[in-house]
């Protein structure tokens, strides 16, 4: 059965990325619809949360990011492989939003190697697995929220980046030379 998929965001890779790239890893066909932000304005109203993204699952709307990851990576197998590993995924992407409620300080801490602590992430969470990616198993829909919000520091500061967190770069790099996404990295605006 072929599911309908629409997903409504900015045309820039941000909280919309990551269902980007989950759908084109499956291999699932979707609307991309872009709007600007006085079209939100517009929009707003009629929003269940007032914001986007929004993913249009056969004309149902589902809100918020990280529910719209789950709910692809449960969909598409892409969740983790047993309870435990979707336990596991689960609690990165559970960390990554504290990281991102706090985007400025953690991002500075990165960049400008204020104190923090940034051994979690680069030591812990992604060298447990054993396989490169946040699961045992492989890759899971958490990988793509990572790799995109790690792709904007490396943007940014690749240099930095390379020299200070080798392994995160090599992370990054990893989940974007996957041959399901090839197609679609090769067509997207360098700027999004």
């Amino acid at each position: 059965m072929i599911v309908n998929y629409k997903l409504t965001y900015f045309p820039l890779r941000g909280l919309g990325e990551a269902t980007r790239l989950i759908l084109t890893y499956s291999q699932q066909q979707f609307e991309n619809e872009t709007i600007t932000h006085e079209q939100l304005a517009e929009m707003k109203p009629k929003l269940t949360y007032g914001k986007v993204p929004v993913l249009e699952v056969d004309g149902k709307k589902l809100y918020q990011s990280a529910t719209i990851c789950r709910y692809l990576g449960e969909k598409h197998g892409l969740a983790g492989k047993d309870d435990w590993e979707k336990a596991k995924v689960n609690e990165v992407v559970d960390f990554y939003k504290d990281v991102y409620a706090e985007l400025t300080p953690y991002q500075y801490n990165i960049m400008y190697s204020q104190p923090g602590d940034t051994k979690k992430l680069r030591e812990e969470l992604l060298k447990e697995s054993g396989s490169g990616y946040f699961a045992p198993s492989g890759i899971t829909f958490v990988d793509f929220i990572v790799a995109d919000y790690l792709l904007n520091w490396k943007l940014k500061e690749e240099k930095f980046m390379k020299d200070k967190f080798p392994e995160l770069i090599a992370y990054v790099d990893k989940v974007h030379a996957l041959p399901q996404l090839q197609d679609y990295l090769s067509e997207r605006p360098a700027d999004s």
